[in-house]
C-alpha cells in the first residue's frame, strides 16, 4: 500500500513539473504580450502563446468607437494558416534570426505584402518595414510602424 501510494505521488509530482516546465517554456517568447502602435494607438497587437511553440497574432483597430479584429496563427514555419476576419487571406511567418521574423501576407492566392519584424534589444519596441507588392511581384510601396509594448 505504501509502494502504491509513493508511486502515485511520484507520477503525479512529475506531472505537475511537466506541465509547469512546458507553461514556463510557452512563455518565454519574448514577443508575448500587448503592443500599441505608436502613431496609430487605435492599433494594437496581441501575442500569445499557442500550439507547440507556436503563436497566436490578434490585430485589433478601433474607429469611431467600432472595433474590427483579425487573427492568425504560426508556428514560424513557413506554412500558410488563413487569417480569421479577413476573407481570402492567408500569412506564413518564418524567422530570420533571434530578433527579426519575415511575414508573407496572402489575398486571393497572391502574396501582396511582405513584412520584417524586429524586436528591440531591450524587448520593449517591435519594429514593422511593409514591403507592398503588384501580383506580378513589383514593389509597389513601402512603410514603416513601431509598436510599443503596453504589457
Amino acid at each position: 500500500m505504501c509502494t502504491r501510494k509513493f508511486v502515485l505521488g511520484t507520477a503525479l509530482s512529475i506531472i505537475v513539473l511537466l506541465v509547469v516546465a512546458n507553461v514556463s517554456a510557452q512563455d518565454t517568447n519574448p514577443r508575448f504580450g500587448v503592443w500599441r502602435n505608436q502613431s496609430n494607438p487605435n492599433n494594437v497587437m496581441t501575442y500569445e502563446p499557442y500550439g507547440d511553440g507556436g503563436m497566436k497574432i490578434t490585430v485589433a483597430t478601433t474607429r469611431n468607437g467600432n472595433t474590427s479584429e483579425w487573427s492568425y496563427v504560426t508556428l514560424f514555419d513557413g506554412a500558410f494558416h488563413p487569417v480569421e476576419g479577413q476573407e481570402n487571406s492567408e500569412t506564413a511567418v518564418e524567422f530570420i534570426d533571434e530578433q527579426s521574423t519575415r511575414i508573407y501576407n496572402k489575398r486571393n492566392g497572391v502574396v501582396g505584402q511582405i513584412i520584417i519584424n524586429t524586436l528591440s534589444e531591450d524587448g520593449n519596441t517591435i519594429n514593422n518595414e511593409y514591403v507592398r507588392m503588384s501580383a506580378d511581384g513589383k514593389i509597389t510601396g513601402v512603410g514603416h510602424a513601431v509598436y510599443e509594448r503596453i504589457q
